[in-house]
């Protein structure tokens, strides 16, 4: 059995009265447990809902990067109080995003100015609050967001574990993740063919320092490329990922499924 780590189960993309089907299709699979992650402060209590609602989810909350300047400063007393929910496993998915452009009526430096402050704000609170974090970083190109990411995160990572998810490579940018006692993440990605630093990280990556991830309904991996992802095709992505690093999906799973209830603090499996 294994986790899908990363989902977006609140979506538009998914119809809510058709969540049981698709979770069920899940199980079927071999992915008994998926973990729905909030982004921005309109899905929060939605996410949370979808956890409460099934024993088999559980939530992360917080705000994405693209969605930081139009939530309102007072975002932190509501996002502090859901915290509380037992369901409630980590904090994200937040980070740093400098590929998208700054929105209408703001500059790039105010936009990039305010993603960091939030970063910074999410680490506090999930220091608080005894949990760990989500981090998204992404650049149209070069390691901006990563390089920047990083920085904040040496402030907190005695106190605070984060996962950067959705890693791409190459495998020596990892590296200074791990240093700080991060994880990382893989989706999809690691399914095709052209993704080389992609598959060279999954390959190099020790067992206890990543996860398998959807992040569905986005990045479908082969052989559903191109349509709407969700959780059960974490199914491919452990097969292929425990292909190409020569162990049984046994194996993978076995200390995949351990990183999992470690990182986000779930109690194992029966």
């Amino acid at each position: 059995m294994i986790t899908d780590s990363h989902c977006h189960l609140a979506s538009s993309k998914f119809n809510p009265d058709e969540l049981t089907e698709l979770l069920q299709r899940a199980r079927d699979q071999g992915v008994h447990r998926s973990i729905t992650l909030a982004t921005s402060l309109h899905d929060l209590q939605a996410n949370l809902d979808i956890a409460q609602k099934y024993p088999s989810v559980y939530a992360c909350l917080g705000i994405h990067p693209c969605d930081v300047m139009e939530t309102p400063d007072t975002y932190l007393t509501e996002l502090s109080s859901l915290l509380k929910h037992p369901k409630c496993v980590a904090i994200g998915e937040t980070g740093l995003d400098y590929y998208h452009p700054a929105p209408e009526g703001s500059t790039e430096s105010e936009y990039r100015e305010r993603q960091r402050n939030f970063l910074h704000q999410h680490f506090q609170l999930a220091r608080e609050h005894g949990k760990n974090i989500v981090i998204h970083t992404r650049d149209k190109s070069g390691t901006d967001s990563l390089k920047d990411a990083l920085a904040i995160y040496q402030e907190y990572h005695k106190e605070v574990k984060a996962v950067f998810h959705c890693f791409l490579g190459p495998w020596q940018n990892a590296l200074p993740i791990l240093e700080l006692g991060g994880l990382v993440s893989f989706t999809g990605i690691s399914t095709f063919k052209s993704a080389k630093d992609c598959h060279d990280a999954v390959i190099q990556a020790p067992a206890g320092k990543f996860m398998l991830e959807t992040d569905a309904p986005y990045l479908a991996p082969v052989p559903h490329r191109g349509k709407c992802n969700e959780p059960g095709y974490t199914s491919h992505i452990a097969q292929h990922i425990a292909n190409v690093r020569s162990e049984t999906l046994q194996e993978l799973a076995a200390h995949t499924e351990a990183t999992v209830e470690e990182f986000f603090q779930i109690p194992t499996s029966p």
